[in-house]
């Protein structure tokens, strides 16, 4: 076949014309590694998968105030999600007051602005923590939106042992892909395994790291690539917590893993088989013999690159096949993206139509019906194992450098990530990757899509929150905690205590984040 005859995946695996019984793996007839629930749970990690329980509907939504995000949570709920998720304004993630002159301009724009437990309060006002499953998108001020939200939990008067959800807390990522880090990478990992450490007696149930590969694919990795990558991050933070003393069979039954979903529909469903084929053989490989520490758990969030401005009514038919290719390939939670944001954050109307595409699929496609529908189509098995071994090799290169923090620190998966980009953006340009409605397809664009604005006065009112909250507050108190936080960071003690003792006596997350920048320092 000549090259241009020639078809490949987003990751460079050539697709044959044709597949057959001659290209499936030879483990593949080993039927009692293959059974749903089992071990390597290539096929997912429940026996009857979605008969049993559908995954979690989640709805990710945070912007402007607490008061406006409440509002939006409450709308969501009686609409039928079954979770929430918040996203946090920039200042937010990176440690700083709204009344900081780096918030400027920033203050809730991407996310909801909270500087004290007064606007978690907020948050979650009419919501109980006991009967909700929240997830929340943050990673360097990780510890500190975890104790804001035990903090509540308390006030409610709930059993902590009952409270679930999840925060990201996966800083490796944020060196590799984001950006919205503030300690060094040593650390910040000291930070996450004191967190795993604490909730394993205090909130047993808490997911307490989503380890992220949907950030390593929206920098531009392909999905080879970002299951290599999540999976190396996977292990430097067990490695990191086995140093600690941790046991592995506790804290990796809390370990989950949060994934995008691209349009290549049965590239996607093989990476999310493969990944839990990989993850399982190395919790293995590093002493794990309980079977729930070993199964990959993870949720999943449309591709928000793959949205276009251009015909932003395509997207809710992008986001309806990676809607599928998420729960093909085994999902337990998922996010729908709104077919408005590539323009701004998403409106209500938008993200109706987003929970109903979830809701759909689940009521109406048939595909929850059975587990892992696509197991032994000759494509997607000869594709799951072609995609495990490229991420191996990746993985390989990784191990050889030290792990993930010395790759990350080599710049190795930076660049990468950077060289797939660069490739994926030149073939849009030549139109060898056709995007419809942007390299093709174009049409005069006439129809007016309403964005949602988020009003510039949001820093003027958080401020004078803050000082009310100020003046209110026993500043004795606050010094001595927060003195107290500064020791134990020095002597190596587990810091959870303290900051949700800080948080519950009016301290500002800026003043805890302040207090480990005196410590830690910041990472350039």
């Amino acid at each position: 076949m000549s090259e241009e005859n020639k078809k490949y995946t987003d990751s460079g695996i050539e697709v044959k014309p044709l597949y057959t019984s001659s290209d499936v793996p030879a483990d593949f007839n080993n039927i009692n590694d293959y059974l749903p629930g089992t071990f390597p749970y290539t096929r997912g990690v429940q026996s009857n998968m979605y008969r049993g329980r559908l995954w979690t509907m989640r709805q990710y939504a945070g912007f402007s105030t607490a008061e406006e995000s409440n509002k939006r949570y409450h709308y969501l709920l009686s609409q039928g999600v079954s979770g929430l998720s918040v996203a946090f304004d920039l200042p937010t993630q990176i440690g700083y007051d709204s009344d900081h002159p780096l918030a400027e301009g920033e203050v809730g724009k991407v996310g909801v602005a909270i500087d004290s437990i007064e606007d978690v309060q907020t948050l979650f006002d009419g919501i109980k923590l006991e009967d909700v499953s929240t997830s929340m998108t943050i990673n360097a001020t990780g510890y500190i939106l975890l104790a804001f939200y035990v903090a509540l939990a308390k006030q409610q008067g709930a059993d902590l042992k009952k409270i679930t959800g999840t925060i990201q807390n996966d800083i490796l990522k944020e060196y590799a892909a984001r950006g919205t880090y503030i300690y060094p990478p040593k650390p910040s990992m000291r930070i996450i395994t004191d967190i795993f450490e604490w909730c394993s007696k205090e909130v047993p149930k808490w997911n307490t790291i989503s380890i992220s590969g949907y950030h390593i694919r929206e920098a531009g990795s392909t999905a080879v690539q970002e299951i290599a990558f999540t999976l190396a991050n996977g292990k430097a933070y067990v490695q990191a917590a086995l140093k600690k003393g941790l046991d592995i069979n506790v804290f990796g039954k809390r370990l989950s893993f949060f994934f995008n979903a691209h349009n290549n529909l049965f590239e996607e469903v093989a990476k999310f088989r493969a990944a839990r084929k990989m993850w399982a053989q190395i919790m293995k490989d590093l002493g794990a013999t309980d079977p729930k520490a070993m199964m990959l758990r993870f949720h999943t969030q449309t591709g928000g690159s793959t949205l276009t401005a251009q015909q932003p009514l395509n997207n809710i038919s992008r986001v309806t096949i990676q809607t599928l290719a998420a729960v093909l390939g085994g999902t337990q939670s998922l996010h729908t993206n709104g077919y408005d944001e590539a323009l701004s954050l998403p409106t209500e109307e938008a993200a109706k139509i987003a929970l109903r595409t979830q809701q759909l699929v689940a009521f109406e496609s048939g595909v929850a019906e059975t587990a892992d529908p696509l197991a032994g189509s000759y494509f997607i098995e000869s594709l799951t194992n072609e995609i495990e071994q490229a991420a191996y090799k990746l993985i390989g290169k990784i191990d050889a450098m030290g792990g993930s923090v010395a790759a990350i620190e080599q710049g190795f998966i930076q660049d990468e990530i950077a060289r797939s980009a660069y490739e994926y953006q030149r073939n849009i340009e030549s139109g060898k990757k056709i995007i419809v409605g942007v390299n093709q397809f174009q049409s005069a664009e006439t129809e007016k899509i309403p964005i949602l604005k988020v009003d510039d006065n949001i820093r003027v009112l958080q401020t004078e929150k803050l000082q009310k909250l100020r003046s209110n507050r026993n500043h004795a108190k606050c010094d001595q905690i927060l003195q107290g936080l500064n020791d134990k960071a020095s002597s190596g003690e587990n810091i959870m205590p303290t900051v949700v003792e800080a948080v519950e006596n009016k301290c500002t997350l800026g003043e805890i984040a302040d207090t480990l920048r005196e410590i830690f320092g910041e990472h350039k």
